[in-house]
């Protein structure tokens, strides 16, 4: 499992290497990884590193000293090394005589170099850059590697509000940082430079495939149809039946045991997947285990009887679109529900419930909700974020938009009913959900070679589920 520290926690790990000394010894480290990946950069695009140019953006304090030692680094290496100071007056003093030492110029303007190194500011940054470094960033073509986190991004929450920094590279110093799967998108590839840091438990943690896998399902030879998890499916009507079917599927394709479908789109799902024993309503369905809920279902007075029923039961219960919104004229029906229960809305639901959007510090407002609530939250989005009533966070980052296509949700909806009927608990059944839903998107549009195919509907995500439940068991064999 992947952690994700928060600028503090980092702050506090580092404090007794920096007591410890001797001075700059720390400083020197981050640098030493940081100069290492820039010279894989250049490895990369250019073939070598000896008389190729890189510019380091340098700003004041220590993100602008790393960088600073990082030049001095890489000129040792036979690159030439310019460095713009965007506050002379406040640029690390040590870092500074090392870099002029090694040969390095100080330039006004970038220049047209092979790769710049954003050392602005680090994880005490915060707001979008200032204006003159804006100008700089926006003048340049050439390939970025951000020192620690991108200028611009805060390191916390992911936001960005204004210019910031897009980098093909993150060197993370010590620790992943919140910021680095909540802005993917800035922060580019993440890689981790170990400078020997003792952390605590992370804020934030991610299920890395293996651990999706050693969780998922798989039935043993001592199983039965019912051990193995009996989801019930109330999705669809006349006017949404593709939601039934996607959601039921998905609940198939998740390995449940059994699926019971309950519903106005009877006929249609058991046409598609006859292992699915249909009724017209929750009432009759017979025995089930968890509920997936709302999917295509309406909001009427019929749909709200059927929540409301389905909420009273003790069994788990995840709530999606439409029941959602039912949800958010109605919270009764759920604050304070005893057994497990999970909501996953997108931004637009998640404001409907709470009357507020979810930004710019989606993990907050996702913890919030989650806490007065008493329920597990599902905020999708390409970064997911998953917060349990006791504070407890995971992220998936979907690695693209693959999955954002209508019908996808209905999707999630089943796999996760599925796993809650299995008997995993709420957090974990949406972090694997996520994951594997994820993985089935890509999977879907670029193939098991990776090379990009077709932007995908949800019919073909679904059918990819099994390919991606294979592919996170397989890591985990291998593990």
């Amino acid at each position: 499992m992947r952690g994700y520290y928060t600028p503090d926690q980092v702050r506090d790990a580092e404090r007794p290497l920096l007591d410890a000394g001797p001075s700059g010894a720390l400083m020197r480290r981050a640098a030493h990884g940081l100069a290492a990946v820039v010279v894989g950069e250049l490895i990369a695009a250019v073939g070598g590193v000896v008389g190729r140019e890189v510019c380091v953006l340098v700003g004041s304090g220590d993100n602008g000293g790393d960088g600073l030692w990082a030049g001095a680094m890489l000129r040792r290496r036979g690159v030439a090394v310019n460095a713009v100071l965007l506050k002379p007056d406040r640029a690390h003093a040590e870092g500074l005589a090392a870099f002029r030492r090694a040969g390095g110029r100080i330039v006004t303007r970038p220049g047209n170099p092979d790769l710049v190194v954003d050392a602005i500011v680090g994880i005490s940054g915060q707001g979008p850059l200032r204006p003159d470094a804006a100008e700089l960033v926006a003048g340049i073509e050439a390939p970025i590697v951000a020192a620690d986190i991108p200028s611009g991004v805060d390191p916390e929450t992911g936001a960005v509000d204004g210019p910031a920094v897009r980098a093909v590279v993150t060197v993370a110093f010590g620790a992943r940082k919140p910021a680095h799967v909540l802005a993917v998108p800035y922060c580019g590839r993440i890689e981790l430079v170990d400078i020997g840091l003792d952390l605590p438990a992370p804020s934030i943690t991610a299920y890395e495939p293996s651990d999706v896998g050693a969780l998922w399902p798989i039935p043993t030879a001592e199983d039965d149809k019912y051990s193995q998890g009996v989801v019930g499916i109330a999705a669809g009507s006349e006017r949404y039946p593709g939601a039934a079917l996607l959601c039921a599927g998905a609940a198939v394709a998740a390995t449940s045991g059994m699926v019971r479908y309950a519903g106005s789109a009877a006929a249609e799902v058991v046409s598609h997947y006859p292992e699915v024993v249909a009724a017209a309503d929750p009432h009759s369905a017979g025995r089930v285990q968890a509920w997936a809920v709302g999917p295509g279902f309406g909001t009427g007075d019929a749909s709200k009887h059927w929540l409301a029923d389905i909420l009273s039961s003790d069994l788990p219960v995840v709530v999606d679109a439409d029941g959602l919104s039912i949800l958010a004229a109605a919270p009764e029906l759920v604050r304070g529900r005893s057994a497990p229960t999970l909501l996953t809305p997108h931004a637009g639901e998640f404001e409907r419930l709470t009357g507020a959007a979810p930004v710019p510090d989606r993990v907050s407002s996702v913890r919030s909700l989650a806490s007065e609530w008493g329920v597990t939250v599902l905020l999708k989005g390409r970064a997911t974020v998953i917060a349990g009533p006791d504070g407890t966070v995971h992220i998936n980052d979907a690695g693209g938009s693959a999955a954002s296509t209508a019908g996808s949700g209905d999707v999630l909806s089943g796999i996760l009913g599925a796993l809650l009927a299995a008997g995993l608990d709420p957090s974990a059944a949406a972090a694997c959900g996520a994951r594997v839903h994820a993985l089935a998107a890509s999977t879907a549009a670029h193939g098991v070679d990776g090379e990009f195919a077709a932007p995908i509907s949800a019919s073909p995500l679904l059918a990819a589920v099994p390919d991606a439940i294979r592919i996170v068991r397989s890591v985990t064999s291998r593990v």
